[in-house]
């Protein structure tokens, strides 16, 4: 009976452990889950990189299917017991029911809040940090359970990359909130010190975005400027980074040394260049060694191989900075490429032409009879070809400046041709030559002219608020872009106030404004019929206190559930746009008091409407 019995027990245990694996195979092994925890918003380029890098990690383990939750803490726009603590409140019913097996944490912030609030919300998930400095002020956020993966640009860093750019560097000025936290810098003072000694260091951390834009204006020439994240003017105003970084360099006369890949091709020069893609990967695949039973306590906190020299080849060369004094590895973007990389095929289709040309010549040189023909026919032929090659050299140049100036230059050939022979009589007609003087004269300032206008628009001076002729100011722009609408089939008119419109604002700003107000009008009727191209800019009188401008188009419109969304960043229909000169415009227009909107035609197209201030009456 024993032996009966102790056969049983081994039967059923047999049988639970089967239909164990069969409930097993049935429902799948649990979904894994890892929650990223960025401290400041997943929208701006610099965390969606790090997201997407940490999603690239998960993916390409792949051994279990891993969801990736993702939130914003925005601690740095947000700050204030309240908004924490609501944010906890948020945080705990929102993952009530879910069960995280793993935290990434982007940043120091983001540290901080799970030191104090992670026992509330998740107190069994195990924390990846990502993101932080290797400090020990930072250090001593961590959380037991926990491992690190440094990602930290040091203070000596930023000062090795001034160096390269201005080699006699007596003065640098700070710009940005992290200055003056210990967490991301550390003790930046020492380091200056011990790194340059008699360095002249001005800290505008805690300086308004007003006061940094005056300061930086006007610094001496052995400076460069050292930034770190901003995300407000300090008067109430929040930013991105990126966009603060932008308003710092509108008005910078000293190059900018920058801490972020995403911020490079937009105002600095370059730098040691956190690398948002790489901190996120490497977070993700500790992540991934985590979630496939490693314990986080078994992997010690480590420097990523997330810092770069990176610099911007456009501002090299603006700054006169010799890449030779760039750190060692550097990598230099946004290179212009040579002459013989730009005409490629065009080298090797002549390259290939000759050798075929000196072929044919050696083939006829066999027979006597024949030289002299092949030898004209060969100079022929490479006559052609240097022609063509002309010919494709020119069409490289710019259509507007070439279109512009030849008039003028030609007038002045054709006068100076005249004067020759005026010149050449016994007693040549002094009133004509002087009359023909004049004409070269006038040729010269028309010339000039077209050179002073496009530098206008091309130069980045400090922003200067003037009383403007508002007719004259549009008439501009519409001048300026007439060769580009003719060479894109597109009709542009202006139709001014009869009434003189003067209006208080800065006019390269304004400008711009109204160039890409412009620019979008003509892109919009590009694709059209050629009797449908047309664009048109109105100035008027409203309500006997605003200054109206209008630009229309004969498009398809402006879908009316878009209608808001035209204006903010990023936001695009084209294929190859950017979705930031509508963008630029509002904060141009926002910024000088007025406002822009857009409305569809009835009979077609859009109205893009600036409205301004009148110039206040003297």
């Amino acid at each position: 009976m024993r032996i009966l019995s102790g056969l049983a027990r081994i039967l059923i245990v047999c049988l639970f452990v089967i239909l164990s694996h069969e409930c097993l195979g049935a429902d799948g092994p649990r979904q894994r889950s890892i929650l990223v925890l960025e401290e400041a918003d997943f929208r701006s380029p610099f965390y969606l990189e790090i997201f997407t890098g940490i999603s690239a990690a998960a993916k390409q383990n792949g051994k279990i299917h891993t969801v990736i939750y993702g939130e914003s803490l925005d601690l740095a726009r947000f700050p204030g017991p309240d908004y924490e603590e609501s944010l906890v409140g948020h945080l705990k019913s929102k993952y009530a029911q879910r069960q995280i097996d793993v935290i990434v944490s982007i940043g120091v912030a983001s540290a901080k809040f799970l030191q104090t609030r992670k026992q509330e919300i998740w107190p069994t998930a195990p924390v990846v940090y990502g993101f932080v400095p290797d400090l020990p002020e930072t250090r001593a956020l961590f959380l037991p359970d926990t491992t690190a993966i440094f990602a930290r640009v040091r203070p000596t860093h930023l000062l090795t990359a001034a160096r390269a750019i201005v080699p006699d560097l007596t003065h640098v000025v700070l710009v940005g909130g992290a200055w003056k936290n210990p967490l991301v810098y550390g003790q930046w003072k020492q380091d200056f010190a011990a790194a340059m000694p008699g360095l002249e260091v001005t800290d505008l951390s805690d300086a308004t975005l007003r006061e940094v834009r005056k300061q930086v204006a006007a610094l001496p020439a052995r400076s460069a400027i050292l930034t770190s994240a901003m995300y407000s003017d300090g008067e109430g105003t929040y930013y991105s980074p990126a966009a603060a970084l932008a308003r710092v360099a509108e008005s910078a006369n000293r190059p900018i040394v920058i801490t972020s890949d995403t911020f490079l091709g937009r105002s600095g020069v370059g730098g040691f260049l956190l690398l948002p893609d790489s901190i996120g990967r490497e977070a993700g695949e500790v992540a991934m060694r985590i979630l496939d039973g490693e314990a986080p306590s078994s992997i010690p906190p480590f420097s990523g191989d997330n810092v770069k020299p990176i610099f911007d080849w456009r501002e090299l060369q603006r700054w006169n900075v010799d890449e030779a004094n760039l750190p060692a590895g550097s990598e230099v973007r946004f290179r212009e490429p040579s002459f013989w990389e730009r005409h490629y095929w065009h080298s090797t289709i002549v390259a290939s032409v000759v050798l075929i040309q000196a072929l044919m010549i050696t083939a006829l040189l066999r027979e006597r009879r024949l030289r002299f023909l092949a030898e004209i026919e060969a100079r022929q032929r490479m006559s052609e070809l240097a022609h063509l090659n002309r010919r494709a050299t020119v069409g490289e140049m710019s259509a507007s400046i070439a279109h512009e100036l030849n008039q003028p230059l030609a007038a002045i050939l054709i006068n100076a041709e005249a004067a020759q022979q005026v010149l050449r009589h016994p007693a040549p007609d002094l009133g004509e030559i002087s009359e023909i003087l004049d004409h070269i004269r006038r040729d010269d300032q028309r010339a000039a002219e077209v050179i002073h206008r496009l530098r206008s628009f091309l130069k980045r001076d400090p922003a200067e608020r003037r009383e403007l002729d508002l007719n004259a100011t549009v008439g501009e722009v519409f001048r300026f872009l007439s060769v580009q609408a003719l060479t894109h089939d597109v009709e542009l008119a202006t139709e001014p106030s009869p009434a003189n419109i003067r209006v208080k604002a800065d006019k390269i700003q304004l400008q711009q404004a109204i160039l890409n107000l412009v620019v979008n009008a003509m892109d919009a009727v590009a694709h059209l019929p050629d009797d449908r191209r047309h664009v048109v800019g109105r100035t008027s009188l409203v309500d006997g206190n605003q200054a109206l401008v209008s630009i229309a188009d004969t498009g398809d419109g402006v879908l009316a559930e878009k209608m808001t969304e035209i204006f903010k960043p990023f936001f695009t229909t084209k294929a190859q746009g950017m979705g930031i000169g509508l963008s630029i415009a509002h904060t141009i227009v926002e910024a000088h008091g007025g406002r822009i909107w857009a409305e569809n035609v009835p009979s077609g197209g859009a109205v893009f409407h600036v409205s301004l201030p009148l110039a206040a009456q003297r």
